[in-house]
């Protein structure tokens, strides 16, 4: 397994999820090393000049105040001491702080969630502003590497003083307690360490505190949510494509010099991605009249038996000459037929916008990208220690209590996160929604399905699991940071709450991903409808069968009737412009997409049980294949 050199100054993203999938150990920068001792050799000799020294010669939060003495009261309490120890009231802080805040609460967190958050630990205690031992940090590193997985419950931080609950979870098995993970095996702390082949550590000065004051949970889990979000959206882009094709929509929205015009990056972006995936398409910008509507089939609709085979029938309005006053230009340019392409140059927002919702939503997945590739090699401890400041006058000048703890950067970025993520799946489901309703579908068949015998619901309930999933992403997306509830008797008197923000944006992204994977699948489904319609009028109107496709306009005036002659001849143009038209694709990348899809999944032509289609849509998208397919990832 290849190994990432973390030093405290370059992970990033991209090499952070490899470890916390499991692809990659850790290897430590011996220079880096070396400067941890450094600082843990000035921080021992500071202690015996016995000046209080916040979270070594002093307690925690509101015990700030307290300092520690030579020996311990409780060995002259009446009775003696129950347990008396041999280490220093100064390490039996350190071993206290980490066991008496493991409290978490709930289901443990994935186990790519903790190996994320030890890497994170461990890159942060290598900047050397911590005053651990080097040995402390190698055995954190040993632990991840040996596959011990801390077992680390849900709920229990508020986001400062940092993760302190979680990250004492991840400690406490470092000191031969709490429960592990080990070999896929739930056990005890100690017992994982043994099989494992490691031993317990006793903490030193400020250890405890080293280990578990930080942002490591909530920064793991902000950018394993931004890469799984990251994938979705790039998902979202190419349902919003293969959705288009579906409709024959129109493309004039995504142009380059439109989006010059008003250039956010995300959006600029977006539209760029569209066109790239739209490119090579003959069903997106089609002539109106050329695209018929779905007509349900009947045992007469198809005359010739070379054309059985087909799952529906054709149909077109024909627009007598006596509606066409005010309109000649546009008859001019189009014939007079209407099918299933309304008669308007625009589409509906769900489409036309696609680019500034997503847009919007890669822009706030931008932003929390930067913080958290800041976060990532933050010193996110406290105090901070600073051997080498030039003019030490006081111990204050070079141990420092400050914020850095404080998680409120992570948190209001994922709270900008957490209100895309419905956003992004809302418009999925309206583009979904559109494709099922026999009203907003420009002439596709009702839910999908010919339903010849009316005992077909098709994939009228695929919408119903979408709009559930939209509507429950939206009442989840308040954000956590506007509620801080003070803690440890208000010494830590405003927090940050980002722990639950980021793991809420972590679900939430599963959630998306499935509502995008539900469009995915309708979409196919729509798209085989629309090709296979227009490519059947044009094999028709090939053969010169003017009798058969005249009988597909339902308001075609009968022989004799006085604008009989114009319609035969306007019927003769539409079949020459379905014969000249060519072969009816979508684009290259929209294609492979949909091939790939239809190996899996099969086109619905009646009611049959869909779980397994949804949970195979739902498997492949979160695979990531769809993404990976050569003709793809062109576009």
């Amino acid at each position: 397994m290849d190994a990432v050199v973390l030093d405290g100054r370059s992970l990033d993203r991209a090499r952070l999820v490899r470890i916390a999938e499991g692809k990659a150990r850790v290897a430590l920068d011996p220079a880096r090393l070396a400067e941890v001792d450094r600082c843990a050799a000035f921080l021992a000799g500071q202690v015996t000049r016995g000046e209080p020294i916040y979270g070594v010669t002093t307690g925690f939060g509101s015990n700030a105040d307290r300092l520690l003495g030579a020996h311990r009261a409780r060995d002259e309490l009446p009775g003696g001491n129950p347990e008396p120890r041999d280490e220093p009231l100064t390490a039996e802080l350190q071993r206290n702080l980490v066991i008496s805040h493991a409290v978490c609460v709930g289901e443990p967190l994935p186990p790519e969630v903790v190996r994320a958050m030890l890497a994170i630990r461990i890159n942060t205690l290598l900047r050397g502003h911590s005053g651990l031992r080097a040995a402390t940090v190698e055995a954190l590193a040993a632990m991840l590497n040996a596959g011990v997985v801390p077992i680390v419950p849900r709920l229990g931080s508020v986001g400062a003083s940092g993760d302190l609950a979680p990250l004492s979870h991840l400690a406490i098995v470092l000191l031969g307690g709490g429960e592990a993970w080990y070999g896929g095996i739930r056990m005890s702390g100690a017992e994982a360490l043994r099989r494992a082949g490691l031993a317990p550590i006793a903490l030193s000065f400020k250890e405890g505190l080293a280990l578990n004051n930080g942002t490591a949970q909530m920064l793991a889990c902000a950018v394993l949510a931004l890469d799984r979000l990251e994938r979705v959206i790039a998902h979202a882009d190419l349902a919003a494509a293969m959705s288009l094709e579906a409709f024959a929509g129109r493309g004039s929205a995504f142009r380059e010099d439109v989006h010059a015009l008003r250039p956010h990056p995300g959006q600029v972006a977006s539209a760029e991605r569209l066109r790239r995936l739209v490119a090579g398409s003959t069903l997106v910008d089609i002539a109106y009249h050329l695209v018929p509507r779905f007509r349900p089939w009947h045992a007469r609709a198809w005359p010739d038996p070379a054309d059985w085979h087909h799952r529906f029938d054709l149909a077109w309005d024909w627009v007598p000459p006596g509606q066409r006053h005010g309109r000649e230009a546009f008859y001019t340019r189009f014939l007079p037929f209407r099918g299933g392409k309304k008669h308007q140059p625009q589409d509906a927002y769900s489409l036309r916008c696609t680019p500034q919702v997503h847009g919007a939503v890669r822009d706030a997945l931008a932003h929390a990208a930067r913080v958290v590739e800041i976060e990532l090699n933050a010193v996110t401890d406290n105090p901070l220690i600073f051997p080498d400041h030039p003019d030490p006058r006081h111990i204050e000048d070079q141990v420092v209590s400050a914020g850095h703890f404080h998680g409120m950067p992570i948190a209001l970025a994922m709270s900008a996160v957490k209100a895309a993520i419905p956003v992004l799946a809302s418009i999925s489901e309206r583009r979904l929604n559109k494709l099922v309703d026999p009203a907003t579908n420009d002439g596709l068949p009702a839910f999908l399905v010919g339903n010849e015998d009316a005992t077909d619901s098709g994939l009228m309930i695929v919408q119903y699991t979408a709009a559930a999933i939209v509507n429950d992403l939206a009442s989840r997306a308040h954000p956590a940071a506007v509620y801080s509830i003070p803690t440890s008797a208000n010494a830590e008197d405003h927090v940050s709450m980002g722990a639950n923000e980021a793991r809420h944006v972590l679900d939430m992204a599963a959630d998306a991903e499935r509502v995008v994977a539900l469009e995915l699948m309708v979409a196919a489904q729509a798209l085989d409808y629309r090709r296979d319609m227009l490519n059947a009028a044009r094999a028709l109107a090939a053969k010169g069968d003017l009798e058969t496709l005249a009988g597909k306009v339902e308001n075609r005036p009968e022989p004799g009737a006085p604008d009989r002659a114009a319609f035969e001849a306007e019927v003769a143009a539409l079949a020459a412009a379905l014969a000249s038209a060519g072969d009816f694709h979508p684009a290259p990348a929209v294609a492979a997409a949909h091939a790939a899809s239809r190996r899996r999944i099969g086109f619905v032509d009646r009611d049959r049980a869909l779980d397994r289609d949804v949970r195979v849509i739902v498997e492949l998208v979160a695979s990531g294949v769809l993404l990976d397919l050569p003709e793809a990832s062109s576009g």
